[in-house]
């Protein structure tokens, strides 16, 4: 059943007006600071009361204005937006405090700003989770990339000029391209209404150009997942603060990318027509080629942050190659681990941020011995670190059991080898730094000086963390990630025998 509510929209306007209500509060940093905590609060609220019953079945759906016969700018909330919509709006609220404790620790310059364009980054977030048709999901797309322009230029200086036009190069052109695939799209079917299944069939126009669409479209969001070779923007952004680079790796511009990608594949052109078209495998072979050489290339670097991002490009390709493989299991793996690696990886940026703001240090072959002066933060680094490895009782697990099961369901058990490689190197990788920090002596140790705990940044830190524990745990504990990704999948292969083994 639809109902006709104003809360979807709600959701997407409370960041934005808080925005404004923080552009015009720059002399007063504690009510800045407060505008974007209510934000924050207020908004998960509002997804989280739309919860109930998009998992009975129903959707929430509103339209702002009407922009053709048959396309409206409209916000709807079914089971695979609401996994996004809540995940965002959930680590909005512990980022929100860690932001506000970075950039006092650190007095950063120009807050104002990154507290506004923050909050528009969350509201087009939530616009792109709920957005009903491609239209719709392309505003608040490349909203999206307006918004995190000025939080990668933060730091206004030569490496953060060169970071910034680099990654508005990439994505606008991403943007480009997602629109000719929109306009494609539309010259034929006439509609742009995402339809669980697809609403694309083999006799919609010829094979060639419906291949033309669906290359064209998943480019688009293959820049902004960072899939290789299209992921030279993402290290390079990692010279803006901490805080963004959570943002962009948990739940901002590369989670955009990879959503964008479960959207075309689950919602515009179908497994049944995928299929058909004989076009997924090269996406499958490109994400599983992306998953190995990024990790690859993870274990040669140095700089804490840069590892981090290198390891992300790997976990997303996950996402993409668990939706290229069509089968239930591989696509709720998918959703699964869109959850999973937003959990982990926020944390391991939160604890990056945290050791580099104490220690002073960026580079992984500095961090002797810093377990001592900093052992939750490490406690919960390590947690995490084991969590994107696929340890069981962590939220990575889950995850990466779903897509390894979907993989012998879709009668592809090779890509399996390649996920238990990816494992060993995520451990090869993230796994050493903890050893320095734990069992190495630091021979400078007496000349060190460590910052003064942070605890606004302390305790989100400690909140991700328990999250990932408990949702590896209980996997379908509130907010029951595990039932909306499994009534996404469902919703997508209903009504197709893809002769699932």
């Amino acid at each position: 059943m639809t109902i006709m509510d104003c809360r979807p929209f709600l959701a997407v306007a409370v960041p934005f007006f808080a925005a404004i209500l923080i552009a015009f509060s720059r002399r007063w940093p504690n009510i800045r600071e407060t505008w974007s905590v209510i934000a924050s609060v207020i908004m998960f609220g509002i997804v989280a009361s739309m919860l109930p019953a998009v998992l009975d079945g129903n959707y929430y759906e509103w339209t702002l204005c009407q922009l053709t016969d048959t396309v409206g700018w409209t916000l709807r909330t079914d089971p695979a937006g609401m996994v996004f919509a809540v995940l965002a709006s959930m680590l909005w609220v512990p980022i929100n405090f860690y932001s506000i404790g970075y950039m006092r620790c650190h007095n950063e310059k120009e807050q104002t700003g990154y507290f506004a364009a923050f909050a528009i980054c969350m509201s087009s977030v939530m616009g792109i989770a709920m957005a009903e048709n491609l239209l719709t999901f392309f505003l608040f797309y490349e909203m999206l990339t307006l918004a995190s322009y000025p939080l990668v230029l933060h730091k206004r200086n030569a490496e953060a000029l060169m970071a910034s036009r680099k990654y508005l190069i990439y994505t606008l052109i991403s943007g480009q391209l997602f629109l000719a695939g929109v306009v494609m799209v539309y010259c034929i079917t006439g509609t742009m209404s995402f339809t669980a299944g697809g609403f694309l069939t083999y006799e919609s126009a010829p094979r060639w150009a419906l291949q033309l669409a669906f290359v064209i479209m998943i480019l688009a969001g293959s820049v902004k997942a960072a899939v290789m070779p299209l992921h030279g923007w993402l290290p390079a952004a990692m010279v803006a603060p901490t805080p963004v680079s959570a943002l962009l790796h948990a739940v901002a511009v590369v989670k955009t990318g990879v959503f964008c990608v479960l959207r075309i594949i689950g919602f515009v052109f179908g497994p049944q027509l995928l299929s058909q078209l004989g076009i997924i495998d090269v996406l499958a072979w490109a994400a599983a080629t992306s998953i190995l050489v990024s990790s690859l290339i993870a274990l040669r670097q140095d700089h804490l942050k840069r590892r981090l991002a290198f390891s992300t490009i790997g976990q997303l390709s996950y996402i993409v190659l668990g939706a290229a493989l069509l089968s239930p299991l591989s696509i709720k793996g998918a959703y699964l681990h869109l959850v999973a690696h937003a959990v982990m990886k926020i944390t391991l940026f939160m604890c990056a941020g945290l050791i580099i703001a104490r220690t002073h240090r960026e580079y992984i072959s500095e961090l002797y011995g810093i377990s001592k002066k900093l052992p939750v933060t490490m406690a919960c680094f390590t947690i995490a670190s084991l969590g994107i490895a696929g340890m069981p009782f962590l939220v990575g697990f889950i995850s990466k059991w779903n897509l390894a099961l979907g993989a012998l369901q879709a009668g592809k058990p090779l890509y399996i080898l390649v996920w238990v490689a990816s494992a060993l190197l995520a451990a090869a990788y993230l796994l050493p730094i903890c050893q320095m920090a734990y069992f190495r002596k630091d021979p400078q140790e007496q000349f060190r000086e460590y910052g003064e705990i942070s605890y606004r940044m302390l305790v989100p830190i400690c909140a991700t963390t328990i999250m990932a524990v408990i949702l590896g745990v209980v996997p379908n504990f509130y907010p029951h990630f595990y039932k909306l990704a499994t009534m996404a999948a469902n919703a997508i292969t209903a009504g197709w025998n893809g002769g699932w083994m």
